[in-house]
């Protein structure tokens, strides 16, 4: 297993502060990827199954995990339903060049992103950075509220609190979003109305100059669907622009503060 780390010189001061695990069985693997991150500023820690993940996220605060999907025993789909529970986490999957299927059940299970082996360290930083940027104290945060007007949207009865991430239903119930759902819902509230691409939809919600996995914001239109709308089957907040891409269809509010 690869102790945790986290000397470096040089480096970004919030990234110092985010705690990343590698999951992956093979030893190669979580070195290389600890010792170069470790070099970019993060703070590192390993584990070779499960068992020694569960135990990480019990001893110590996690913002991001990089998560094999091809462990032996309990493989990396499990461990992903139980990381479900902790939508503050975010979740990067690594990948089999032709796991398709495998790619887009993790997404459809609450992974943030992913990315195929063997991959390129730059890249893999980038996407690291890119799903990073949801966290409330992150620099996405304060372009948020400069960009919408306010922290505060009101959507056909929903409210979306992005200061705290927090998603409340038109009954006032609190409403559990994944780092990927919140960035996706946030690009359509910052253009409602609007046809958009899923190329568009990935730059917006992601920012990431990777190439775009087409499938990926399928599915996470699909979640946010099953959370928003009374008829999946039907929606009417989020609606199928054919040939396009899709549209958030209602009006989108920004109180002013009340303090």
């Amino acid at each position: 297993m690869n102790p945790t780390r986290s000397q470096n010189t040089g480096v970004n001061q919030m990234d110092a502060t985010v705690h990343i695990v590698v999951v992956d069985d093979d030893p190669d693997i979580r070195d290389v990827v600890a010792e170069y991150l470790v070099n970019e500023g993060f703070r590192v820690s390993g584990a070779a199954e499960g068992a020694e993940m569960r135990r990480t996220l019990v001893s110590d605060k996690v913002d991001l995990i990089l998560l094999d999907l091809r462990l032996p025993g309990e493989d990396g789909l499990s461990l992903l339903k139980e990381l479900q529970l902790r939508p503050e986490i975010g979740v990067i999957i690594l990948t089999g060049k032709d796991d398709v299927v495998d790619r887009v059940t993790g997404l459809e299970l609450g992974a943030d992103d992913y990315i195929t082996k063997p991959f390129h360290l730059r890249e893999l930083l980038a996407r690291v950075r890119s799903v990073l940027r949801r966290t409330p104290d992150s620099e996405r945060s304060a372009r948020d509220k400069t960009a919408t007007g306010g922290e505060v949207a009101h959507f056909a009865g929903w409210e979306l609190d992005r200061a705290h991430r927090r998603l409340r239903s038109p009954s006032r119930e609190d409403v559990e979003l994944t780092s990927g759902e919140f960035d996706l819902l946030t690009a359509f509230l910052e253009h409602p109305k609007r046809p958009l691409t899923r190329d568009q939809l990935l730059d917006l919600a992601r920012g990431r100059a990777a190439e775009a996995f087409d499938r990926s914001i399928d599915v996470m239109v699909g979640r946010l669907r099953r959370k928003l709308e009374i008829d999946p089957k039907r929606p009417e907040i989020i609606k199928t622009v054919h040939g396009v891409g899709y549209a958030f269809a209602v009006d989108v509010t920004h109180p002013p503060s009340s303090g």
